[in-house]
């Protein structure tokens, strides 16, 4: 499933392709074409994201919430399109570009009380320039939750997932098993500001990356990482091989139905 820095990615790039303009919007899958056909060359005026949910926004008062989910794909291309594939829920088509929506858990018109209720349900998000930290926190500080498990909530905290859980955790030196009650105001707050400049990094390039200058292949002499995720990584995926800094191996359980990955000797409880 996406990181809420590649949505952030997709709002801004649906607003450079299509705010301001008035675009085709069609279901040629069907089962969206009822709401596309009320928005068919209405102005998209607003892109927004929040967490892991995107929405579209036309005519100041209508909305498409979209959320990807674990098959959904976003592709963007210059016009003229090719014609559609029926496995396409959402197309938008000006003079320039279009894009094509498919697979989404979640693509529906709602209005701005149903938009309201979703922030609502969410916890902040370090990419969006109303988040409370401080908010997060309370929640963290009364529970006895992992803070692995609390960060992968979105109630919590919305867009962080496995990969920047993993990675701020292991940049932290903060043991994954240790409960949000027993985590510090301070180490909160290094938390939140490592995950507001890895999150903005990632919107900015597209990819994770979470390795510091003095531990890139460049620096170290090593291979670079070779997966489909892209990026360097301390431990995400890095089950079994050497820790960049210690030389442990790095290992890998299952929490909350995720595979979590850690250094049990940078990260000690």
């Amino acid at each position: 499933m996406p990181e809420g820095h590649t949505i952030h990615r997709l709002a801004l790039d649906y607003a450079t392709a299509f705010r301001g303009t008035t675009p085709h919007v069609t279901s040629p899958q069907g089962k969206f074409s009822d709401a596309a056909a009320l928005l068919d060359h209405a102005e998209l005026t607003h892109t927004e994201a929040h967490g892991k949910h995107l929405f579209l926004g036309f005519r100041d008062t209508d909305w498409i919430h979209i959320h990807l989910g674990l098959f959904g794909k976003v592709n963007f291309g210059p016009t003229p399109a090719p014609p559609p594939t029926d496995t396409v829920r959402l197309r938008l088509t000006n003079t320039t570009a279009y894009v094509d929506l498919r697979g989404p858990t979640t693509c529906a018109l709602i209005t701005d009380p149903e938009k309201q209720a979703i922030h609502d349900r969410l916890g902040p998000d370090p990419l969006r320039a109303d988040a409370d930290p401080h908010q997060a926190y309370r929640r963290i500080s009364r529970s006895r939750t992992t803070i692995a498990a609390l960060l992968m909530d979105q109630k919590v905290i919305a867009g962080v997932g496995n990969v920047y859980r993993a990675e701020v955790l292991f940049r932290h030196r903060v043991d994954p098993y240790r409960a949000g009650k027993d985590i510090t105001p301070t180490q909160w707050d290094a938390i939140w500001s490592d995950l507001v400049a890895l999150m903005r990094e990632g919107v900015r390039n597209n990819r994770i990356d979470t390795v510091r200058p003095e531990h890139t292949p460049e620096a170290m002499g090593r291979p670079p990482r070779v997966d489909d995720h892209g990026g360097e990584v301390y431990v995400y995926r890095r089950a079994t091989l050497p820790c960049h800094i210690c030389g442990d191996e790095i290992r890998t359980a299952d929490l909350a139905a995720r595979n979590l990955f850690w250094c049990p000797n940078c990260q000690t409880p």
